[in-house]
Formats: C-alpha cells, sequence, structure tokens
C-alpha cells in the first residue's frame, strides 16, 4: 500500500469516508430550503450559513454514534488539505452573498457550485471517484436552477436531496470498504493487555 493510500485510508476510518459530513451538509441545505419556504429565501439564505457552521461538529457527533473517531491522525498531511478547502469555502461565501444580494434566487445555486468544487477536493482526501461525482452533480444542478430561474426552495431542496442520496451512497460504500480492509476489528483500549 503506497503512502498515499495509507493517509487516506487513515482519513477514511475516522470520518466513515466523509458520508456523515455529506449527510450533516444535507441536513443544513434542508433546514435552509424549510425556513426559505416558510420563511423567506433571505433568511433561508442565513440558515445555510448557520447551518455550515454546525456541519462539521454534527458530522463528527454522526461519525461517533456510528463507531467512528470523526477525526484523522495528527500527523496524516491530509488534514492540512482539509483545512484549506474550509478556509477556501469560507473565503468564497462572500461571492455567494454579493450574489444574492444581486438576484436572491442565484445564492442557492452560487453555494451549490461552491461546495461542489470543495467536493473535488475529498476525492483526493479520500481516495474516492464518488466525490468527483457528488462536486459535479452539485455543479449541473446549479446551472440548470440558475438557467430555469428556479425558486429559492426548489434551488435548496435540490441540494438538500443531491446531497442525502450521496450520503447514502458513501456510507454504504465505506461499510464495504471496511469489511474489506478489516476496519471493523475493535481497537485495544488504552492501557488493556
Amino acid at each position: 500500500m503506497s503512502e498515499l493510500s495509507q493517509v487516506q485510508a487513515d482519513m477514511r476510518r475516522g470520518y466513515r469516508s466523509g458520508g456523515p459530513g455529506i449527510l450533516a451538509s444535507s441536513i443544513a441545505w434542508l433546514c435552509a430550503g424549510l425556513v426559505t419556504l416558510h420563511v423567506s429565501p433571505e433568511r433561508g439564505m442565513w440558515a445555510l450559513f448557520i447551518g455550515g457552521v454546525l456541519i462539521h461538529p454534527v458530522s463528527v457527533l454522526i461519525c461517533k454514534l456510528l463507531g467512528s473517531t470523526g477525526a484523522h491522525s495528527k500527523d496524516n498531511p491530509l488534514g492540512s488539505l482539509a483545512w484549506a478547502s474550509t478556509i477556501w469555502l469560507i473565503f468564497s461565501l462572500p461571492l455567494a452573498y454579493g450574489v444574492a444580494l444581486y438576484r436572491i434566487e442565484w445564492f442557492f445555486p452560487a453555494m451549490l457550485l461552491i461546495i461542489g468544487g470543495r467536493y473535488l477536493v475529498f476525492a483526493s482526501l479520500f481516495g474516492m471517484r464518488l466525490y468527483w461525482a457528488l462536486g459535479l452533480s452539485l455543479a449541473v444542478a446549479a446551472y440548470l436552477l440558475s438557467r430555469t430561474a428556479a425558486s429559492p426552495v426548489v434551488s435548496a431542496l435540490v441540494g438538500a436531496g443531491i446531497e442525502a442520496l450521496f450520503a447514502v451512497g458513501v456510507l454504504v460504500g465505506h461499510g464495504r470498504w471496511a469489511r474489506a480492509n478489516n476496519s471493523f476489528k475493535p481497537k485495544p483500549l488504552r492501557g488493556s493487555a
């Protein structure tokens, strides 16, 4: 196994191949869609921003509930790539906000593009081509939603739906990968013989 494969395997074990993160993101999109539907697109936008801040802690909680650590090894060099992609996403948020000031219907498609771009990085973090499909699916959806002038509610719910489908796919795929790589073997606790 190459060094890259080893550090990718560490990421996959710690974060269940990223499935809980996609699920947490899908929940944030769903909440934003519901707020948009019942309150306003502007409040839905803020719901997505706030939900986005909660994605990592919620995904770590889901990881732990499913038996993973929700963390990677401290010496894993891919950790800095994950952090850099998070910073890139944060730097991109003012662009989506600016688009919303011009035309609110473009906010959620802009966010789909930004988040889709970040998922392309996850293909390298986890060594999974499925993240290319997820990133490109979000980008295509963003394009189609903006071209058809879809309402903000529809755009947010499409984002939630795409991520929910991929979350299930990644979690199922992770189970297969873990069984094939003996990743379900219980690890001895510290101090036990």
